[in-house]
């Protein structure tokens, strides 16, 4: 398989991965809980959630030929502190990782090198791509952080639990059988 292919494969599995683990808190969040902000300068999930997804959809539609800041994009309504239940926002969520994954899905190796805009500005597809994923990154470490704050000790981890790393390694060494 080609460098540009692998890449496109890994890319897509690394979003699944991002995504599943806001998915994953999402879930474990009442709707008072989702729509919680420490305070007035933070974001709640449901604000992260609305801001994500008109993000994706911006971004990701018509990804290869239009600019990615869409005019029909209002970025400070995603802000907006309004209440949502938890169903709404999981509509909200799904629709824009619907459209990134679509476009994904359609990008060819050829594609990678060449160039889109954001705002007017020019970026490999393959720049585009590692940007969204560090935006993404970004805020679903936030959701995943809120998650945890508001569990507290009822919050079961997203990851390698603490306490628990030699046994992990050991399990991943024998699961490969790199241990032997």
């Amino acid at each position: 398989m080609s460098i540009g292919a692998n890449y496109l494969m890994i890319v897509k599995k690394r979003f699944q991965a991002v995504k599943e683990l806001a998915d994953i808190t999402i879930q474990r969040l009442s709707n008072e809980e989702l729509n919680w902000a420490c305070n007035e300068e933070t974001n709640s999930t449901a604000v992260i959630i609305r801001h994500m997804s008109g993000n994706m959809v911006s971004r990701w539609t018509d990804f290869l030929t239009s600019d990615g800041e869409k005019p029909y994009r209002n970025r400070d309504e995603e802000f907006s502190t309004a209440t949502a239940s938890k169903d709404e926002l999981i509509l909200i969520w799904e629709k824009g990782w619907k459209v990134l994954f679509s476009a994904l899905d359609s990008l060819k190796e050829e594609d990678l090198l060449k160039n889109i805009t954001i705002r007017g500005e020019s970026h490999l597809v393959m720049d585009a791509i590692e940007r969204q994923m560090a935006h993404y990154s970004y805020h679903v470490g936030q959701i995943v952080y809120i998650g945890k704050l508001l569990k507290n000790e009822e919050w079961e981890s997203l990851s390698i639990p603490r306490g628990k790393s030699d046994e992990f390694l050991k399990e991943m060494l024998d699961k490969h059988d790199a241990g032997k």
